[in-house]
């Protein structure tokens, strides 16, 4: 099945079996090995992307139904010398251990301080039309749905608030 996917910017025409998911043209079809495949089950966050502005896990989307979508993976977020404030940040509090979750974890928390930013509540928040305070609590009730094998999640929690209060 033919599919136009624009990613990181660029512009790609994917043929591939209408079974295929985002994650598997990711990494096989396209080259753009950062998103990691870790549970394919959609349960542990590696596989997270950013499509047309929102998270997703991208082992639970097929390709196709992405044709003309703008996709964003952690190669569109920064490059070695080029990082975004986010990826100093995780650099700066070693927010990775082994490192394999990363990609998933900057890519949602990416997502996740626009969605601050926007005003999205989320379960925990406590006023749900106020500015959202990003307490400990708020901000692992939005980034639940990554998984670190590691348990590098204080150093996590640290890089995020830390750009965000840098993004103010």
């Amino acid at each position: 099945m033919k599919t136009s996917l624009t990613i990181n910017g660029t512009e790609h025409q994917l043929d591939a079996d209408s079974r295929t998911t985002l994650l598997d043209a990711l990494r096989n079809h396209l080259d753009l090995t950062g998103t990691k495949k870790g549970c394919d089950h959609g349960q542990c966050g590696a596989c997270t992307v950013i499509v047309n502005g929102r998270r997703i896990n991208s082992c639970l989307s097929l390709a196709c139904m992405h044709d003309g979508d703008e996709i964003t993976t952690i190669e569109g977020l920064g490059q070695p010398g080029n990082l975004s404030d986010l990826q100093d940040a995780f650099v700066k509090h070693d927010g990775f251990q082994c490192g394999y979750c990363t990609p998933g974890q900057i890519c949602s928390a990416t997502a996740m301080l626009q969605e601050v930013k926007d005003g999205w509540p989320s379960h925990v928040s406590a006023d749900l039309t106020g500015d959202v305070d990003l307490t400990n609590a708020e901000i692992s009730e939005r980034m639940s749905g990554n998984l670190c094998r590691c348990a590098a999640y204080p150093n996590i929690v640290d890089a995020i608030r830390e750009t965000a209060e840098g993004r103010k």
